[in-house]
């Protein structure tokens, strides 16, 4: 199971990058905040400074070694300089990886909370909307990983958007349960007066249906994902007939030369019926599978009304 599901509409990129903040998503929700960007990292500050004072280390040596000014001067240019330039080129390579890491993290909580509620962590679901949302993304695996999608013969443009449309719609509305269902529990666990758990009560139950409501959105995807496997089983079951029929030629032949003709027309001829009949199953699969997907997709204007 993914451990952020986002929503389809969020730019490409910007989803790649949510999905990996599960780590800076849990140490937002313990209060964590990046450190604002320096204009020059501290640890390029000590090599800087310490370049300097080595430099005038270098110098006042060279002076009182009796070295003339100018030759002085020229000394502390020619060795001074390029020994600070690789010191700095050092420390910094070393120092890069943990400034990109800060980077990265302060980037992905950037995208966190600009994208506030396009997202849901699965740790915050309960146990049970946990395995609902398992559930639902496991249908659609089925169905996306079918080679009866990936050859069109599910109208795969329309899975490729209705899918993802129905994974984050589960998932937001799990994230709500969830939350409404903790403070709930939170409240009743503190003990209710008749008069409050007579109000309690009707508020459970609108809990309730609630999870049935999305269970009915689940159990539809996974109506779809056994239409699909029974189209996919039709599929791979035909295209085996298929290769064989590509091949009776061969076998005729052979059934001539040996003069087992007695045993082996019947086997071809029944290999013809069973490839017409794999192809009709494969049609009526196909077609329960559409039929299947219909309840997936929202309501028309027109129905509605």
């Amino acid at each position: 199971m993914a451990d952020v599901v986002v929503d389809p509409g969020v730019p490409p990129d910007d989803a790649q990058l949510l999905k990996q903040g599960r780590r800076v998503l849990l140490k937002m929700r313990q209060g964590w905040t990046p450190e604002s960007r320096p204009a020059v990292s501290s640890g390029n500050r000590r090599v800087l400074s310490g370049g300097f004072a080595m430099m005038a280390l270098f110098g006042l040596v060279l002076g009182f070694g009796g070295l003339g000014r100018g030759l002085g001067l020229l000394m502390l240019v020619l060795i001074g300089v390029p020994l600070m330039i690789v010191m700095f080129l050092r420390h910094d390579l070393s120092a890069d990886d943990d400034e990109d890491e800060d980077e990265y993290e302060r980037d992905i909580y950037e995208q966190l909370r600009w994208y506030e509620g396009s997202y849901v962590l699965v740790d915050d679901l309960d146990e049970s909307s946990r395995r609902l949302l398992s559930r639902a993304q496991r249908a659609i695996g089925v169905v996306l990983g079918a080679r009866v999608h990936s050859e069109g013969l599910l109208d795969d443009a329309r899975n490729a958007v209705m899918l993802p449309a129905q994974e984050w719609e589960i998932a937001r509305l799990l994230a709500k349960l969830s939350a409404l269902r903790a403070k709930h529990r939170e409240t009743v666990s503190k003990g209710l007066t008749p008069e409050v758990s007579a109000v309690a009560e009707p508020l459970a139950r609108a809990l309730d249906s609630s999870e049935d409501a999305v269970l009915a959105r689940v159990e539809a995807l996974e109506r779809y994902a056994a239409n699909v496997t029974e189209a996919e089983r039709a599929y791979v079951a035909h295209h085996q007939i298929e290769e064989l029929r590509g091949r009776l030629h061969q076998y005729e032949e052979l059934v001539a030369e040996t003069g087992a003709d007695g045993f082996a027309v019947p086997e071809l001829e029944r290999l013809a019926r069973d490839a017409d009949r794999l192809e009709q199953a494969l049609r009526r699969s196909v077609s329960s599978a559409h039929e299947a997907f219909r309840y997936l997709e929202p309501p028309t204007q027109e129905e509605d009304t």
